[in-house]
């Protein structure tokens, strides 16, 4: 016989006897409290009320307050708290401890501040829901509070404070606590340890923390993964790992939540085959190692590895949570991965979180990267609730496809919420008026920035006014705002100016950049490449010529330019005169059609380029398989005739000729082509292009 049914025949015989005496009644009740059994209780609490049990009632009624919580009643509990006659530490005790468990801060002080009379129990309850539900400055309050009361805190109580002092960033109070630590009964306690531990990396203390963790005997798994924890997030991986294998040498086991730690290190210092070598041998893994995984792949440049490890997760039933959901979501955003995307998508609405806000974003970003900014639209439209983030994910999804106006005018519905921008919105709103040329509504903004909304400029703001006054070739008002600067003009504020001098074909400027930008960075190849395709267009082969000979002299060489297509879940790479791929022969007849019939619709290939100490033959043939080229004829032979554009990425500029040679196929075909350079998105669509000829 089961004993919750053992107990309902005893209440049965107990009831049908009736009794006025206490014990009686106390020892079921307990009995209930064992088994978690509410229902009996309640015909107990019945019986008690009908049969008049005066004797001890509070006693009686607080056995029963305490069994309402326990099962999660907590309206019961209220209710009879309420009318309880009389109320003693323990009854509101057990009341604070219900508020506690549910995260209710406001009923849980009130409660607190209501009582008559109060114990080291309420006090250690209600700071460690306070600290523990995010109000860390009211928990740290009441902490100080009950010492100059006279209660002495519990273990937890140290531990809730600590906590709320590394929310806090509160160093000088938790160095305060920690000296009471020292002089109270709790020194050598392996949480408080780790709290303490915690609180001084939190803090940017990892050697205090560090040297507490060298004094400490008997170390357990939370003590050391307090401190690789405590390496990890204060940028020191390395130190992390000699942990780690510190303590494999010490013959402690490691759990999950080391391994997350040390998957995380290994990432950030470059030992990908480690980390995944360590992965493979972890037999039951959670969410987070999974989740751990993803991120440092993809933050590792190894998209495909990420998205595989995805799918194996779901086939090993590891269900995903927001931040796995929205991590490989931005996997797909880097990839232009609309097929996968819509994958995640589906796979969120099924789990329920594609309402949350971290979710939401990531899916407005990825449909903006794959040029779907209505898809993106759809999703910020749905969402219960907004914040900052997803405000600016969608202005600046707009801006980078072109829609300066759609950005512009969703700027103006954010103020008109009430909603305070920040320094991403504001870069995202200049860049959409540098894209429409709206040159005195984005000083207008510029200005906002400080008058209307309080913040200081910052570099990214002067660059976004540089690139909106100089492309309309108001050069010297660009130079005279970088002369203003407040601070030494950073990399971004030159490679800026070298962009808009391309774009007037003003040399001088380019050249003043140039030399700032080789000081920054002597090697990388930018800087040297644009100038030497300005020198080309302007015929001054001599100066082209210089500057090549100055990249050998510094062994500079230029990045190999690729493009990549996904067509049917696998992401096919082309480089210039690719000639590996299985349908080479296919992709070069297409191509060859298509030079063909556009150049006959008038399209003529743009060799300022090219090499000029060579036949025009040559120099066309030169630029003829560019690799966007190559990704686009591969698209074209590969998709079905269902209208859907083709997304295309090159990890460098688009040259001019393969954007003209785009705008024609688009027109000739009636197909529209999207490709994402390192700039910005080029949506090709009857022949026009939505950078309208500027990137």
């Amino acid at each position: 016989m089961k004993a919750s049914q053992k107990l309902r025949e005893a209440i049965d015989a107990f009831l049908v006897r009736g009794c006025t005496a206490t014990e009686p009644y106390t020892r079921l009740l307990l009995e209930c409290i064992r088994a978690n059994d509410v229902n009996q209780a309640k015909r107990l609490q019945s019986h008690i009320q009908i049969q008049s049990v005066e004797p001890n009632s509070t006693y009686l009624q607080n056995c029963l307050l305490h069994l309402y919580v326990k099962s999660g009643k907590t309206n019961d509990a209220v209710e009879l708290f309420d009318k309880m006659p009389t109320k003693d530490v323990f009854s509101w005790n057990v009341m604070l401890s219900a508020y506690s468990k549910l995260g209710e801060t406001g009923n849980l002080r009130a409660t607190f501040d209501k009582m008559p009379a109060r114990d080291s129990i309420s006090y250690n309850t209600t700071i460690a829901g306070l600290a523990g539900s995010g109000c860390s400055v009211d928990g740290l309050g009441l902490f100080i509070r009950m010492q100059r009361d006279g209660f002495e805190p519990r273990e937890y109580t140290y531990v809730s404070a600590l906590n709320a002092c590394s929310k806090l960033l509160d160093l000088r109070r938790g160095k305060q606590i920690h000296g009471r630590i020292v002089t109270g009964n709790c020194r050598g306690n392996v949480f408080v340890s780790s709290a303490l531990m915690d609180m001084y990396a939190k803090c940017g203390q990892v050697e205090q923390a560090g040297w507490l963790f060298d004094r400490i005997n008997d170390k357990n798994v939370v003590l050391w993964n307090s401190m690789i924890s405590g390496y990890l997030k204060n940028g020191r991986p390395e130190k992390c790992l000699d942990l780690f294998l510190e303590m494999k040498v010490a013959g402690v086991k490691p759990d999950l939540v080391t391994v997350s730690s040390v998957l995380g290190a290994n990432f950030q210092s470059g030992f990908i085959d480690e980390a995944t070598r360590i992965f493979k041998e972890i037999k039951e893994k959670d969410g987070v190692c999974w989740t751990t995984m993803i991120v440092g792949y993809a933050q590792n440049n190894r998209e495909e590895d990420a998205w595989m490890l995805f799918s194996e997760m779901l086939s090993e039933n590891v269900k995903p949570d927001k931040y796995t959901i929205s991590s490989v979501v931005r996997v797909c955003a880097r990839l232009a991965s609309l097929v996968h995307g819509k994958v995640i998508h589906s796979k969120a609405i099924r789990n329920g979180i594609e309402s949350d806000l971290l979710v939401s974003s990531a899916l407005i970003d990825m449909y903006s990267k794959c040029g779907e900014t209505l898809d993106a639209r759809k999703v910020f439209q749905a969402m219960a609730v907004r914040n900052v983030v997803s405000w600016n994910a969608m202005i600046m999804g707009y801006a980078q496809n072109g829609q300066d106006q759609e950005a512009l005018e969703l700027y103006q519905n954010m103020l008109q919420e009430k909603l305070k921008p920040d320094n991403i919105t504001l870069v995202g709103v200049l860049s959409a008026c540098s894209r429409s040329g709206s040159v005195e509504l984005g000083k207008k903004y510029f200005s906002s920035i400080s008058e209307l909304h309080g913040m200081k400029p910052t570099l990214d703001h002067y660059s976004c006014m540089i690139n909106l006054l100089g492309r309309p070739g108001r050069m010297d008002e660009a130079v005279d705002l970088i002369n203003s600067l407040p601070e030494e003009p950073n990399y971004l504020i030159w490679s800026t100016l070298l962009s808009v001098a391309r774009v007037n074909g003003d040399i001088e400027r380019a050249e003043m950049a140039a030399k700032h930008l080789s000081e920054l960075d002597p090697l990388e190849t930018g800087p040297y490449i644009i100038l030497s395709n300005m020198y080309a267009s302007a015929g001054r082969w001599e100066k082209v010529a210089l500057v090549r000979s100055l990249m050998k002299d510094k062994k500079i060489r230029k990045a190999p330019a690729y493009s990549w297509i996904q067509i049917d879940y696998k992401v096919h790479k082309f480089v210039s005169d690719d000639r590996t791929h299985s349908q080479n022969e296919k992709i070069y007849r297409k191509l060859d059609s298509l030079m063909k019939e556009i150049q006959k619709a008038g399209y003529v290939p743009d060799t300022h380029l090219a090499l000029h100490d060579v036949g025009e033959d040559e120099k066309v043939e030169s630029i003829s398989y560019h690799s966007e080229k190559l990704a686009l004829a591969y698209g074209l032979i590969s998709k079905p005739q269902d209208r859907m554009p083709i997304r295309i990425l090159k990890n460098l500029r688009v040259c001019k000729d393969c954007h003209m040679f785009m705008k024609f196929v688009s027109k000739l075909l009636e197909q529209r082509i999207i490709l994402r350079d390192t700039n910005l998105f080029h949506h090709f669509v009857d022949g026009e292009c939505s950078c309208k000829d500027y990137w």
